[in-house]
C-alpha cells in the first residue's frame, strides 16, 4: 500500500466515522465504507470513492453526491465552500497566478484574484504544502476555498487550455497592422484578409470551446462585441445578458472570422450585416442550429448567434407552459382544416418555440406542412421548409404563392410584415389551407388591428381568422433556493384587477444559490393570452372598432390577460411576484 494511498483510506475512514456520528449514515453503511476504504485506488478522488457507494442521506433520504460531501468536508475544516461559476472568473487573471502544472501537481485552481488577496479552490483541504510558496512569491494573502474535486479538474484543462490557445493566436497575430481603435474610417479598408487567420488551429479550438460552453450554460445567444481596447463574449441565460470572457481585438476579429467560414457568409465583407447558419454536432450526438448575425460596429464587427436546440421543441403543449384549459383552446384554433392562426409578442418570447412544437405534433405523414422563412431557424426533416432570399427577390409573399403550387395542408409564414404577405396568407387560407404565422404585437386583441392597419380589407379578415395567442417568457425561480415570503396585497390586487382572485397563503422570492449562479431563477417557461375568434369578436373585425372593444368581448367570452396567466404560475409557486410584475405590468385602468 503505497502511502498516498493509506492517507486516502485515513481519509474516507474518518468521513464515515463523522457521518456515523451525525446519523447521516447507518452501522451497515459505516462498515461498508471501512471495508471499501481498505481496498481504495490512489488513482480514484476519495469523495468519488465515497459517491460511487451509492448512499443515502438517513436525515432527507436524499443521496450522498459530490457536492454534499464538499459542503461537509469544508464544514469539518473550517473552509468556504465554493461552487465554481466559471462565467464569474476571469481567465485571464487567474490562469496568470501559477502554472498548468504547478494547479495539476497540487489539485488547486485560482478563482479570484484582487490586490490583497488570491482565492485559491483546493480539491484536497490537508494538503497545504503549496500556500507559504505562492504567499512569497505573489506577497498577498492566500485564501483557501474548497470545491467539487471534479469540477476543478475539468476546470484546469478548461481554463489554462483556452487561455492558451488565446495567447498562442494572439503572439501569432501580434506582428499584423491592426489599429488601437478600429474607427469607422477602418471600415474602408476591411476585406483584407491578411489581418486574420480564421484556420489557425488556436482559434479554431477557441471557438469550438466557446460554442460547446454556450451549450453547456445553457444559453440561448452567444455575443461577441468588439471594444476599444478588448473583445467581450456574453451569453444571455435565462433572459438576461452575463460576460464570460475578454478576447484581445486581433483574437476576437480572428473568432469572428472563422464563425463567418461556419456560417458560410463572405468573410472578406465586413462593411455590412450579414446572416448565416451553423449547424453543431455537440457531444452526446445533439445537433444544435446556430444562426448567425454579423453587423459593422465602431470598433469591428459584431457578431451575435441565436441558438436553437431541438431538444426545445416539445411534443407535450404542457412542457411549453400551457395549462389544461389552454392547451384545449390552442388545439381548437390548429385543428381547423383552413384560417390564419397568429401568435404575437416580442423577440425573444418564445414565439418560435411555440410554432415548430405545433408543427411537429400537425406534421403526420398524411399531412404536406410547409413552411417560409426568414431565415429558416431550425431544421425538422418532417417539414418542408423554405427561405426566403431578398437578393434573388424572394420574399414571403413570393414564397406563399410557391407554396400554394405544392399541394400545401398546412403553412406556416415566418412572419407577416407587409400588406402584399398578409394577402397571400388570406388567399391561402380561403383555398382552405391552416396558415400559421406571426406578428409583433403587445396583445392579442391588437393583432386584428395590427393587421387592419396593413391594408387588409376587414371582410376578408373576418372571414379568415380563427385564432390569435399573445406569449411572453418568465424566468422560474430556482427550486433550491426559493423561499417564502408574505404576500403585498396592494400588489397582488393590481396584478389581478378586475378579475376577483384570491391571493395563496404566500408567494415566493428569489435567493440565489450555485445551483442558479446567485441569480434565483433557473430556467423559463411561457405566459399566454388566447384569443379564438369566434362569433361575437367576429363581428367587431371592422376598422372603425376600438382595440379596447375587441379586448371587452374578448374577456367576456373567456380570455385571461398575461397578468392571469402571471398569477396562476404565482399561486403555483413557480416564479416571484416581482418577475411577474417585470414580465406583465399591473393593469393601470
Amino acid at each position: 500500500m503505497t502511502k498516498q494511498t493509506s492517507i486516502k483510506n485515513t481519509f474516507m475512514a474518518t468521513i464515515a466515522q463523522q457521518w456515523l456520528r451525525a446519523n447521516i449514515i447507518s452501522q451497515k453503511d459505516f462498515a461498508k465504507l471501512l471495508e471499501k476504504a481498505t481496498v481504495a485506488s490512489a488513482s480514484v478522488h476519495p469523495y468519488v470513492a465515497l459517491v460511487d457507494n451509492k448512499l443515502i442521506n438517513q436525515r432527507n433520504n436524499k443521496p450522498i453526491t459530490l457536492e454534499f460531501i464538499t459542503r461537509w468536508v469544508a464544514k469539518s475544516h473550517d473552509m468556504e465552500y465554493l461552487k465554481i461559476d466559471p462565467t464569474k472568473v476571469n481567465v485571464n487573471q487567474v490562469t496568470q497566478v501559477i502554472s498548468q502544472a504547478y494547479a495539476r501537481q497540487h489539485q488547486i485552481l485560482p478563482v479570484a484574484v484582487t490586490d490583497q488577496t488570491i482565492t485559491i479552490a483546493v480539491a484536497n483541504p490537508l494538503n497545504t504544502s503549496w500556500m507559504a510558496d505562492l504567499a512569497k512569491i505573489h506577497r498577498q494573502e492566500i485564501k483557501r476555498v474548497h470545491a467539487n474535486p471534479i469540477d476543478i479538474q475539468r476546470l484546469l484543462f478548461e481554463f489554462y487550455g483556452v487561455n492558451k490557445q488565446v495567447q498562442s493566436a494572439k503572439k501569432r497575430h501580434a506582428k499584423q497592422s491592426i489599429d488601437p481603435i478600429l474607427n469607422l474610417e477602418q471600415l474602408v479598408k476591411l476585406g483584407s484578409k491578411k489581418d486574420i487567420n480564421a484556420d489557425d488551429q488556436h482559434v479554431i479550438g477557441l471557438v469550438d470551446w466557446l460554442l460547446q460552453y454556450a451549450f453547456d450554460q445553457r444559453a440561448s445567444d452567444i455575443h461577441l462585441e468588439p471594444k476599444r481596447d478588448t473583445g467581450l463574449v456574453r451569453f444571455r441565460v435565462d433572459g438576461r445578458l452575463m460576460q464570460v470572457y475578454d478576447l484581445p481585438p486581433a483574437v476576437m476579429a480572428a473568432v469572428t472570422s472563422r464563425i463567418k467560414i461556419l456560417a458560410r457568409i463572405d468573410v472578406a465583407e465586413k462593411r455590412r450585416p450579414q446572416d448565416g447558419r451553423i449547424k453543431t454536432l455537440s457531444e452526446g450526438e445533439r445537433e444544435i442550429e446556430l444562426r448567425v448575425s454579423t453587423m459593422p460596429t465602431t470598433f469591428g464587427e459584431k457578431c451575435v448567434m441565436r441558438i436553437f436546440d431541438p431538444d426545445a421543441v416539445v411534443i407535450n403543449y404542457q412542457d411549453l407552459g400551457f395549462s389544461t384549459d389552454e392547451a384545449s383552446t390552442w388545439r381548437e384554433m390548429i385543428d381547423r382544416p383552413h384560417g390564419i392562426v397568429l401568435v404575437t409578442g416580442p423577440t425573444g418570447s418564445g414565439k418560435t418555440t411555440t410554432l415548430y412544437s405545433t408543427l411537429k405534433q400537425l406534421a403526420t405523414p398524411d399531412v404536406n406542412v410547409s413552411t417560409v422563412e426568414d431565415p429558416i431557424e431550425m431544421v425538422l426533416p418532417i417539414l418542408n421548409q423554405m427561405q426566403v432570399n431578398p437578393k434573388i427577390n424572394l420574399h414571403f409573399a413570393d414564397g406563399v404563392r410557391t407554396l400554394l403550387r405544392q399541394d400545401p395542408d398546412i403553412i406556416m409564414i415566418g412572419e407577416i410584415r407587409d400588406l402584399e404577405t398578409a394577402t397571400m396568407a388570406v388567399q391561402a387560407s380561403l383555398t382552405g389551407h391552416l396558415v400559421l404565422s406571426t406578428l409583433h404585437t403587445n396583445d392579442a386583441p391588437s393583432a386584428i388591428n395590427r393587421l387592419l392597419d396593413l391594408g387588409v380589407p376587414d371582410y376578408l379578415l373576418r372571414s379568415t381568422l380563427a385564432g390569435v395567442i399573445a406569449q411572453r417568457l418568465v424566468r422560474l425561480l430556482c427550486p433550491h433556493c426559493k423561499t417564502e415570503e408574505k404576500v403585498d396585497a396592494e400588489k397582488w390586487v393590481s396584478m389581478v384587477h378586475p378579475w376577483d382572485i384570491s391571493p395563496p397563503a404566500h408567494l415566493y422570492k428569489a435567493n440565489g444559490c450555485d445551483e442558479c449562479r446567485n441569480t434565483g431563477y433557473h430556467g423559463r417557461s411561457g405566459v399566454f393570452e388566447m384569443m379564438p375568434i369566434r362569433e361575437y369578436i367576429r363581428k367587431l373585425i371592422k376598422r372603425d372598432t376600438a382595440s379596447e372593444k375587441v379586448s371587452a368581448a374578448a374577456y367576456q367570452q373567456g380570455m385571461l390577460p398575461l397578468r392571469i396567466g402571471m398569477a396562476r404560475l404565482l399561486k403555483e409557486g413557480l416564479t416571484s411576484l416581482e418577475e411577474a410584475i417585470r414580465i406583465a405590468p399591473p393593469s393601470t385602468h
